[in-house]
C-alpha cells in the first residue's frame, strides 16, 4: 500500500511493544493505570507541517540533554547528572517553577545555522519521525464513558511573526496540543491549541483523512488549526506527520495527579517538572535580545513554555478554564 493512502485511511503501524486495549468497561467503571483504549490511536489527528518552516518536530529528550537548568539566570546546582527524562522532576525541589532549561552555550539560539536538536527532526514519507519521540499521548478517563485524550506536540524552536523585520516572541521550545473528547469510545470535540488560546469545534466538523482528524501546524508558531489559512499564523499542508507513530504514552489519575507510563513507554518523571522547557526571557543589554520601539512586550525573545503538566489535563468542558468555550458545529480558520 502507497504510504499516502494508508495516512488517509488513517492506517497506524504500531511496533510490537506498543499494547493498546480494546476492551470496554462498563459505563460506572474507569480503565486500569497505563491501559490506553484503541480508539486513542484509531482516532489520533494527523498534523500537516507547514512547507517553509525550518523547524521540525523535536525529540523530547534531547532538550533535556541540550541545556541546563538556570534560576534567574543563575546555574542550579544539586541535581542528578546527567539530567534525563527519568529525573527531570528533580529540579522541582531546586527552583520548581521558577527553572528554565537553558541552552547550554550562550550563542543566539534565533541565528542560522541552528544546532541539529533545535531545528528537529522532518517525517519521512509515511508520516514517521525517526530517530526522535516529539509527541506524548496522554488519557484521562473521567469516568461514565468520558476520555479525555491530550496529544502533546513538542518543537525545540517557536519563531515569531515579523513586525517591521523583526522577529517578536521568538522563544526556545514549544509545546502544542489537540485534546479529543471521547464518550463512549466515540469522538465527540477537539480543542486545538494556539499560543495560549485556541478553538473547539465538534468532530463532525473538523478536516479529516479517514476517520482521523487534520490539523495544520503554523509556520513557526506551530500553532495548531483545523484549516490552512494565511495571517498572522500561516499554515499550509506541507508534510503530513502522523504524531502517535513516535509518542510516548500515559494515563493520568486526575485524583492522585499521577502519570503512569503505558507499555512500550518508561520515562514518566519529566511530566512531573514544574519548570519551563526553554530560557527565560533575555534582560535589556543582553546582546541576543531586541525590543520593537523600546517595548517590553515587543521583546524579539521571551520565556519558554511550561510542560504536559500545566496544559489543564482534568478540565470540565472542552476548552480549558478561562476561554471563552463554545464547541463551534462549523469549521472555521
Amino acid at each position: 500500500m502507497l504510504p499516502n493512502l494508508a495516512l488517509a485511511l488513517g492506517a497506524v503501524a504500531l511496533t510490537s511493544d506498543i499494547v493498546l486495549s480494546s476492551a470496554a468497561p462498563t459505563m460506572s467503571q474507569k480503565r486500569a493505570a497505563g491501559e490506553i483504549p484503541a480508539y486513542v490511536n484509531d482516532y489520533a489527528p494527523l498534523i500537516y507541517l507547514h512547507s517553509s518552516d525550518k523547524n521540525s518536530p523535536s525529540d523530547i529528550a534531547a532538550q533535556v540533554a541540550n541545556t541546563k537548568p538556570q534560576v534567574n539566570f543563575k546555574d542550579v546546582t544539586g541535581f542528578p547528572s546527567p539530567l534525563t527524562l527519568d529525573n527531570l522532576d528533580s529540579l522541582n525541589a531546586l527552583g520548581g517553577k521558577d527553572v528554565y532549561l537553558t541552552v547550554s552555550t550562550v550563542y543566539d539560539p534565533s541565528a542560522d545555522p541552528q544546532p541539529a536538536w533545535l531545528e528537529g527532526v522532518a517525517p519521512d514519507a509515511t508520516g514517521k519521525i525517526n530517530g526522535a519521540v516529539p509527541c506524548a499521548v496522554i488519557v484521562n478517563d473521567k469516568g461514565n464513558g468520558v476520555v479525555d485524550a491530550f496529544y502533546m506536540y513538542f518543537w525545540a524552536w517557536n519563531r515569531g511573526p515579523k513586525i517591521f523585520g523583526q522577529d517578536i516572541g521568538d522563544h526556545v521550545g514549544d509545546w502544542e496540543h489537540i485534546m479529543i473528547r471521547f464518550q463512549d469510545g466515540k469522538p465527540q470535540a477537539l480543542w486545538y491549541s494556539q499560543h495560549a488560546r485556541g478553538q473547539a469545534f465538534t468532530y463532525a466538523a473538523v478536516e479529516k483523512k479517514g476517520i482521523r482528524p487534520v490539523g495544520y501546524a503554523a509556520l513557526g508558531s506551530h500553532a495548531i488549526y483545523g484549516t490552512a489559512g494565511v495571517g498572522r499564523d500561516k499554515r499550509d499542508a506541507g508534510k503530513l506527520w502522523d504524531p502517535v507513530l513516535s509518542a510516548y504514552r500515559y494515563t493520568y489519575c486526575a485524583d492522585t495527579k499521577t502519570f503512569t507510563p503505558a507499555p512500550g513507554t518508561s520515562s514518566v518523571a519529566w511530566l512531573n517538572f514544574l519548570g519551563r522547557w526553554g530560557d527565560k526571557k533575555y534582560p535589556k543589554g543582553d546582546p541576543r535580545q531586541r525590543f520593537l520601539l523600546g517595548i517590553d512586550e515587543s521583546a524579539k525573545i521571551s520565556d519558554g513554555p511550561t510542560g504536559p503538566i500545566d496544559k489543564e489535563l482534568d478540565r470540565t468542558e472542552v476548552c480549558p478554564s478561562g476561554d471563552s468555550c463554545t464547541v463551534l458545529p462549523i469549521l472555521t480558520p
